[in-house]
């Protein structure tokens, strides 16, 4: 049982300070998806708390993961472990039940997980649980009082630091596909291949097929077999986006921006009503510095036309705002505003609207060093 009981703690600790982590890097795209349950449950009016629980529900884990961990007063720790499990348990059960979210983010965007595998793996962490809250009032505390409160507050205070730090910068760690170094289309991508599974009607045999090589223009054959599922093999280690760059007109702009051989810049403001309006303004003076230098520079966002063409007035804006979707931009850069360097599809770096680089520093950087090389 001492062996048992060193296995849960260990693995529930080490599960608890790595979900907490790997979402409090990102408490913007985990405030998202809590919006995403307050919408599903009806529940707009908690709106402006997302962001608060965000960080909050990011340090209760880290914090009871290093509690958990460190094995710091167990009888209390314990308890309230039970009571934190209970509760997520129960709610990923009625997440594998009725899917009002497709992907919970229990560990952000660094592991992604169906509702069912989350449900799952509480449980799994549910024994480990059991077994510590049983065990608690035989377990010795390896601290006093002092130590061990003193500890779980230091992590505490730590940890909603860094939360806020990294709301207020960007993630210091990206999961996500749009995050530096990576090129955002494949020069020469591989077919993807359907494969399609279809069942006799009178013996119940299943066949699978490579789409579009089966009998599909065989009428006698289409009657005796019925369609089943369908499964995808992509071959490709990049998936490709989802952005798609719309003007005014409906003109598909994506690919010409997005393979743009020179320095593009894009200027991501997923509401332009909620942006900071100052740095959109100190943009526009670099947009045109940069414009100026050569290199691109466009504006996305998903605002409707009237309200882009009152920014662009009031702030004096002589960047082009284009439309797309509030998802992507989301996933884009964790900012309103925020901004991406591009070149030839290659994110070569982005930045909050907090820490927009001075056109000068831009222009050292990669400007004058790429032509003295």
């Amino acid at each position: 049982m001492k062996i048992l009981h060193f296995i849960s703690r260990i693995v529930v600790g080490v599960v608890f300070i790595f979900s907490g982590f790997v979402k409090g890097l990102d408490p913007l795209g985990m405030a998202y998806r809590i919006e995403d349950y307050f919408i599903a449950w009806d529940a707009q009016w908690m709106m402006p708390f997302a962001l608060t629980l965000s960080v909050l529900l990011c340090t209760m884990e880290f914090v009871l993961g290093v509690v958990i961990l460190l094995n710091l007063k167990p009888k209390v720790g314990s308890v309230l472990l039970l009571a934190v499990m209970a509760f997520f348990t129960g709610l990923t059960f009625f997440d594998a039940l009725y899917n009002p979210v497709p992907d919970c983010g229990c560990f952000g965007d660094a592991v992604k997980l169906t509702n069912w595998q989350t449900f799952y793996k509480n449980i799994v962490l549910m024994i480990f649980t059991i077994v510590l809250v049983v065990w608690r009032k035989k377990t010795r505390e390896l601290l006093n009082n002092l130590k061990s409160y003193g500890i779980a507050g230091i992590t505490l205070v730590f940890f909603i630091s860094f939360s806020i730090y990294c709301y207020r910068h960007l993630p210091v760690i990206d999961f996500m596909d749009w995050k530096v170094g990576n090129k955002m289309y494949n020069d020469n991508p591989l077919p993807v291949k359907y494969f399609l599974k279809y069942r006799n009607k009178e013996t119940g045999e299943v066949k699978e097929y490579l789409s579009p090589e089966y009998p599909y223009n065989d009428s006698v054959w289409m009657s005796k077999w019925e369609f089943v599922e369908q499964r995808v093999e992509d071959p490709n280690v990049f998936k490709g986006h989802d952005l798609q760059i719309m003007d005014s007109t409906g003109t598909d702009l994506t690919e010409s921006i997005i393979r743009n051989p020179d320095y593009q810049f894009i200027l991501v403001a997923w509401d332009l009503e909620k942006s900071d309006q100052q740095a959109l303004s100190e943009a526009g003076s670099f947009a045109e510095k940069a414009i100026g230098a050569g290199c691109g520079f466009i504006g996305l966002t998903s605002s409707l036309p009237s309200l882009i063409d009152s920014t662009r007035s009031k702030l004096k804006l002589g960047y082009e705002f284009y439309m797309a979707d509030d998802i992507t931009l989301k996933v884009m850069v964790r900012a309103n505003p925020g901004m991406l360097l591009m070149k030839d599809g290659i994110i070569v770096d982005k930045w909050h609207y907090n820490d927009f680089p001075e056109f000068g520093d831009f222009e050292k950087r990669y400007l004058i060093q790429a032509s003295a090389k």
